[in-house]
């Protein structure tokens, strides 16, 4: 399986120039653990994470040294230690080295690289431009997806790009959820606010040509216990 079979195509991005707290309640309000931070191009320069925002001055959980660290970090440490819990915009609490894969990246290669450097999601680019992302929820989403006696289907990459265009042309079709299929079975993963909205998925990809069976494994989060 590569890249493309898994990963989750309609990927919430934010302006270099947003608010952290804006960043903050998209994550919670969206069940995802970072977001691409892209310019007017869609590029990515950046990546704000949850780590990234660990350390607040807002809630007095910047980061501590003790005595003898402190006496060895430098001035810059500190600096960009007081940048990371005081900054107000996403470009200044970002990460800006993002590590990066190409839609045809294996999954065999991706699971090495997340593990390799300790992080959670590789955004994948096409000609540089943004197109999705795979996290290692991703990952153990298509393992469990898979049946003994489900066998991979030549139409099944069709089919789920079908379910994830049509899903984008609607209104409340924009959240990043990610569709699998296997088989000609489809199966939803993700977060969503309300059960009209879960059903309204998986009526989508029921009424899909070619989809045998939908195992709806999305999650609702209601907004309002979000934020």
């Amino acid at each position: 399986m590569k890249a493309r079979d898994v990963m989750v195509t309609n990927v919430i991005t934010v302006s270099p120039e947003l608010d952290v707290k804006t960043v903050a309640r998209l994550m919670v309000a969206n069940g995802i653990s970072a977001l691409p931070v892209t310019d007017e191009s869609f590029n990515v320069i950046g990546i704000v994470s949850e780590g990234d925002l660990l350390h607040r001055a807002e809630i007095k959980t910047e980061r501590k040294q003790s005595w003898w660290l402190e006496m060895l970090m430098s001035d810059h440490g500190r600096a960009m230690d007081f940048v990371k819990s005081h900054a107000r915009q996403a470009k200044d609490v970002m990460t800006r080295n993002v590590i990066t894969a190409d839609a045809e990246t294996s999954l065999q290669e991706i699971a090495g690289v997340l593990e390799k450097n300790g992080i959670k999601r590789l955004p994948i680019l096409e000609q540089g431009k943004l197109v999705g992302i795979v996290s290692r929820a991703n990952i153990i989403q298509a393992f469990a997806s898979l049946s003994d006696a489900t066998k991979l289907h030549a139409n099944d990459e069709q089919l789920r790009r079908k379910i994830l265009d049509d899903l984008s042309r609607q209104p409340w079709g924009k959240r990043p959820v990610n569709v699998l299929v296997k088989g000609g079975v489809a199966e939803l993963w993700g977060v969503v606010p309300n059960a009209a909205e879960k059903d309204a998925i998986r009526v989508v990809a029921e009424s899909t040509a070619g989809i045998v069976a939908v195992r709806d494994n999305l999650r609702i989060m209601r907004l309002e216990s979000m934020v």
